[in-house]
């Protein structure tokens, strides 16, 4: 089955470019951890079999790091890892632990918690590391990997926090609330919702809060928790909001991406497929500074959508697409794929733009996945 054929039939006539495969690196197992790109271009993912792996930009294995007691049970690795601007990797993992790894892949220390560490980390201006558990608590952890507090919810916590550009976390809990603490761990708001909250938060220039909950809305809070508007999608995914140039929310719906104005009103909605493999959209979306838009269906059709929703570009990744992509600066796209008959891994292709300068154009934000708004 060739793009055309999965892609919607007015979108068949546009024939959308192919982009080019530049590297594929073969691991063993799945992953929907989201790649993280350092400074000198290194990319690092987590995978199911419990390894931390850095790749050169050429697509040779820098290293890879075993998780799990010492890497004699493989742990899986939900969690996106983040590199801090001095280069240590922090990532978490289902063995309970919170890992600091050095650029050469050497464990600086790890943190232990009372549950799995599904949560992507933030990273603070001061380098304190936050992130949520499986065992409810929400943590924040010095660079030197102690404890500076705990704050407790009534559910587990997989949301990955936001940081807003006055150093306040902003992340969702299993008991249906959204969370704003202080950079010393005390409570400035909270605000309930009908169910669960998976995702993460995006976060506005001015520090308004965008986040979707299971019961079926898009919220949007101010920085002091006041509720701007809440817009009923139906979505069910863990696909999370980003932002665009103009202000502009795209989040995955179920088995369509929404483009939704600032003040709440849809604007469009789109397929990710229009054949009989449609899957929902567990990917958070991506947006370049061409203002296209990435998305990539659970069924593995990765595609750039140019502002007038026509297809920019598409490639279809064999039945994979649980991982938002990286996107470096000169374009380049690294996302996990699947390779039939061989296994899963990560690859690289030619794209056409780098990331949008909004202030939350991907997941976890920036290209380093340290979860920081973008300062206006």
């Amino acid at each position: 089955m060739g793009l055309a054929q999965i892609l919607a039939p007015e979108a068949a006539c546009a024939q959308p470019l192919t982009l080019t495969n530049l590297l594929s690196l073969r691991v063993g197992r799945p992953s929907d951890s989201s790649p993280a790109i350092g400074q000198d271009g290194t990319v690092y993912f987590g995978s199911f079999e419990g390894r931390l792996y850095a790749v050169n930009p050429n697509g040779d294995l820098k290293w890879s790091f075993a998780t799990g007691y010492g890497g004699q049970i493989a742990i899986e690795i939900h969690a996106s890892p983040a590199v801090a601007p001095d280069g240590t990797i922090y990532f978490g993992c289902r063995d309970r632990r919170l890992y600091a790894l050095t650029p050469a892949g050497r464990k600086k220390w790890d943190f232990s918690t009372g549950g799995w560490v599904d949560s992507s980390v933030a990273i603070g201006s001061d380098g304190t590391v936050y992130f949520g558990s499986w065992d409810k608590k929400f943590y924040a952890v010095s660079p030197a990997g102690q404890k500076q507090w705990e704050f407790e919810t009534g559910g587990p916590i997989v949301s990955s926090p936001a940081i807003g550009t006055g150093g306040r976390i902003f992340f969702g809990s299993h008991d249906g609330k959204c969370y704003a603490l202080n950079p010393d761990g005390t409570k400035a708001w909270e605000h309930s919702t009908g169910s669960q909250i998976i995702t993460s938060p995006a976060i506005d220039s001015d520090g308004g809060v965008y986040l979707s909950s299971l019961d079926g809305f898009l919220y949007a809070f101010t920085a002091d928790g006041a509720l701007r508007w809440k817009l009923r999608t139906g979505g069910a995914t863990e696909s999370s909001p980003v932002l665009g140039l103009d202000g502009t929310i795209y989040l995955g719906v179920n088995k369509r991406i929404w483009a939704i104005s600032a003040d709440g009103k849809k604007l469009w909605d789109k397929a990710a497929t229009a054949d009989e493999f449609q899957q929902p959209i567990d990917a958070s979306p991506v947006v370049l500074h061409d203002g296209s838009v990435i998305i990539i269906s659970r069924y593995g059709l990765l595609t750039a959508l140019k502002p007038d929703t026509k297809p920019a570009w598409a490639v279809y990744l064999h039945g994979y697409g649980a991982a938002s992509p990286a996107v470096a600066a000169d374009g380049t796209v690294y996302v996990y794929e699947h390779f039939p008959n061989v296994g899963y891994g990560l690859s690289a292709y030619r794209g056409t733009a780098g990331l949008a300068a909004s202030p939350w154009p991907r997941f976890r934000a920036q290209s380093s996945n340290t979860g920081t708004v973008k300062a206006p």
